[in-house]
């Protein structure tokens, strides 16, 4: 058998590019006097000063995300209202699609040219510094309120002896279904796994070939997979650096995702990858509604929400049950905010950090377009808005309801997840030929295994 070739993420990266735009900027302010002794002792809180009231040398901060059109909308204006509200400060901000994203930021990182503050995913602090290099230590910059966040998760994003990052949500995966595409199929959305099973028999016979109940690339179907095998045997994938499961329990769950292809619910990869999109929300078949459900994180629902045409109706789904006995809800620490080593302004990188989340002001522009928020300061202030309802909150409030499972910190590995990684391959080779389940397991497993060794935390 053939595999794909796999090349690092690293060395992918300088040939990706991600749209990019500079938010609007105020004038301007003088700058203020301070002695030495103060810009070591207050420096945080000097720099508050200063900006607050005008004074203060003018910086140029460089601040970059991915996400969906509306959390760009957001968080650009999130950004001009730092910037009235701090005019010696201007933010440059960069961002784009998930699509290649790690490797821009690898490349970054590795370069020295990583913007000052970044979304980044948590397994990040993991991979790209282990040692406490890339990301600056938060514990160390005054201007950053802790104080209405969990201590428990917090502390997950201490990593080679610092705090790297800030964790801004928490997030869990949740089917959700085009409910009109249903309904012109006579069906429910499904609820069990017969269900499920059963709808894509119908979706074949009165909406067409073309037709399909769920919809998911690559590295969902891992997810999928983890899914069934969890809820199967109530088992976490990873433990203390091996994979949890025998070769016949993962072959088996290879095995489901086939046997999902074989009855008309999921479409082929070499299907999916003709459409001419690799993510499910720039997929036209989506738009118009011939595949109508996926498995998702619950923050990401509002861009596949944006990109449907006109007159069709998304809802969030029940979990599937019927598989096994065990409730299969998968939760993570879905980004967080970290400022990088290699910032020359780390303390106005801070500021900046602390309006996005604890400023109300800044909390409320940027509301659940992250998922919903662990900072209990943001949550209140969201409930005083009422702005902490909608889908996103549903999905949350549901998946928490029965979360029994977490990622280990290589679950998410670009040697892994990314679209040049092994989760691919091991897709894409048995959606091709099925009878290649039973290597695809072995090879799954030994890779894993392998990142797991090079990368110990």
């Amino acid at each position: 058998m053939k595999l794909m070739k796999r090349v690092m993420a690293a060395a992918l990266a300088a040939s990706m590019a991600a749209s990019m735009s500079a938010c609007k900027s105020q004038a301007p302010a003088g700058e203020a006097a301070k002695t030495e002794t103060q810009a070591q002792e207050t420096s945080a809180g000097a720099k508050e000063t200063q900006a607050q009231t005008g004074d203060g040398e003018q910086v140029t901060l460089r601040f970059s995300w991915w996400g969906g059109d509306s959390r760009h909308a957001a968080t650009q204006k999130a950004a001009e209202a730092f910037m009235a509200k701090y005019p010696n400060i201007k933010v440059e901000c960069e961002y784009g699609a998930w699509d290649g994203w790690t490797e821009k930021c690898a490349t970054q990182l590795n370069g020295g040219t990583a913007p000052d503050l970044m979304q980044v995913n948590w397994n990040w602090l993991y991979q790209f510094s282990g040692d406490g290099s890339a990301f600056a230590d938060i514990n160390s910059l005054s201007a950053i309120d802790l104080s209405g966040f969990p201590e428990n998760i917090v502390n997950q994003c201490v990593v080679g002896g610092k705090l790297q990052a800030v964790p801004i949500s928490t997030t869990g995966k949740c089917f959700f279904w085009n409910k009109t595409t249903f309904e012109k199929a006579g069906l429910d959305t499904p609820k069990t796994i017969e269900d499920l099973i059963n709808a894509g028999t119908v979706f074949k016979e009165k909406l067409g070939d073309d037709s399909y109940p769920l919809a998911m690339y690559q590295y969902e179907r891992m997810l999928l997979m983890l899914y069934y095998l969890e809820a199967k045997y109530g088992k976490e994938w990873v433990v203390d650096g091996a994979v949890n499961y025998t070769y016949d329990e993962v072959k088996e769950g290879l095995d489901w995702i086939c046997s999902l292809e074989d009855a008309h619910v999921l479409p082929k990869i070499e299907l999916l990858l003709g459409d001419g999109a690799t993510i499910l929300e720039k997929n036209t078949k989506w738009a118009n509604g011939k595949y109508a459900g996926f498995y998702e994180w619950d923050s990401a629902n509002t861009k596949f929400v944006e990109a449907l045409e006109p007159g069709q109706e998304f809802v969030l789904g029940d979990f599937i049950t019927g598989i096994g006995e065990y409730d299969a809800g998968l939760t993570k620490i879905s980004q967080c905010f970290a400022i990088t080593e290699a910032s020359e302004h780390k303390e106005e990188a801070a500021l900046l950090l602390d309006f996005l989340m604890n400023d109300p002001e800044g909390v409320e522009i940027m509301g659940t377009e992250r998922g919903i928020v662990v900072n209990e300061t943001a949550g209140k202030i969201l409930v005083e808005k009422d702005l902490l309802k909608g889908l996103t909150y549903e999905a949350n409030q549901a998946v928490l309801g029965v979360a029994n499972f977490t990622f280990d910190p290589n679950f998410e590995n670009s040697e892994l997840k990314d679209s040049t990684g092994v989760y691919y391959e091991v897709f894409e080779n048995i959606s091709a030929d099925h009878s290649t389940t039973g290597d695809m397991a072995q090879y799954l497993i030994d890779e894993i295994e392998r990142v797991q060794m090079e990368n110990p935390y």
